[in-house]
């Protein structure tokens, strides 16, 4: 699934269950409740961005929704994306979590519901939660449906059990955890892979792979990582609460990246995660 030609900030992407999401988005994990979320979404939304990606565990919900409401864009403008914890899996606790997130929003319709981790009590709680997500689509609490840090093996496991393939499935991704197998898979069923940490949390800043590319193409490390995705065909939420950095970020559409640089980078695969847990770790 590669980038089109002239993509830009304000292009978007059709999901495999019909609305449309923005290649970049703000990310807003570990962004703290109150006006430092509301500031972020702000600053984000001014530099163009159409897409914000929150989780009930993240506990901002509703600074996302309060800034997107005060932005003045109309609620079509913008993609939420939102999450069901590991704690609420199962049928009935899935149901009732999707709903208090759509009402922490006060958005409307979450436009894509992601469970969070694979991690539950057992694989029936976790299909049983799959099958709570399908239902929330049903009613018109959310408009897609998706996963996150779902392995190939999780993805086999939801398949094999349901007749609805996951919109999305978002997953650390950058050049240090690259997973060409994942990617494969995603596209032959026509789920679209969504970066979290695709800046390695500025971990890696400074790799001489990546040093070298960026002074190429006088670019910073980080807008390096993101055109990478983007060259992968990959949608991506980085994550800042800074403006600058925010509008650093989406200065990714104007340069692109030759083959052999993303070659490169490539080969930086097997590096350590930023993540907490391993999904390969999750039975």
């Amino acid at each position: 699934m590669p980038l089109p030609n002239g993509t830009t900030i304000a292009s978007r992407v059709r999901l495999n269950q019909g609305p449309e999401i923005p290649w970049l988005g703000l990310g807003v994990f570990q962004t703290e409740p109150g006006p430092v979320t509301r500031d972020a979404v702000t600053f984000a939304l001014e530099a163009g961005y159409r897409a914000v990606d929150t989780a009930a565990m993240y506990r901002n919900e509703a600074d996302v929704g309060e800034a997107v409401r005060a932005s003045g864009l109309a609620r079509d403008d913008v993609f939420i994306t939102t999450k069901l914890w590991h704690t609420d899996h199962g049928y009935e606790p899935a149901l009732k979590a999707g709903r208090a997130s759509a009402e922490r929003l006060g958005l409307g319709p979450i436009d894509l519901y992601l469970i969070h981790w694979p991690r539950a009590n057992s694989p029936q709680e976790r299909l049983d939660s799959w099958k709570a997500l399908v239902e929330l689509q049903r009613e018109g609490v959310c408009r897609a449906v998706g996963v996150s840090n779902y392995t190939v093996r999780h993805l086999e496991e939801l398949l094999a059990h349901s007749d609805v393939v996951p919109a999305v499935n978002q997953v650390e991704f950058h050049p240090f955890v690259f997973d060409p197998e994942l990617l494969r898979f995603c596209e032959a069923h026509g789920i679209r892979l969504e970066a979290w940490a695709p800046l390695t949390r500025a971990r890696r800043f400074d790799d001489p792979t990546i040093l070298t590319v960026a002074a190429a193409h006088h670019r910073t490390p980080a807008q390096v990582l993101l055109r990478w995705g983007l060259e992968h065909g990959i949608l991506e939420i980085p994550k800042s609460i800074h403006r600058e950095r925010i509008r650093e970020n989406a200065q990714v559409f104007d340069f692109s990246l030759s083959a052999s640089e993303v070659a490169a980078l490539d080969a930086l695969a097997g590096g350590p995660r930023v993540g907490m847990w391993n999904p390969a770790d999750i039975p």
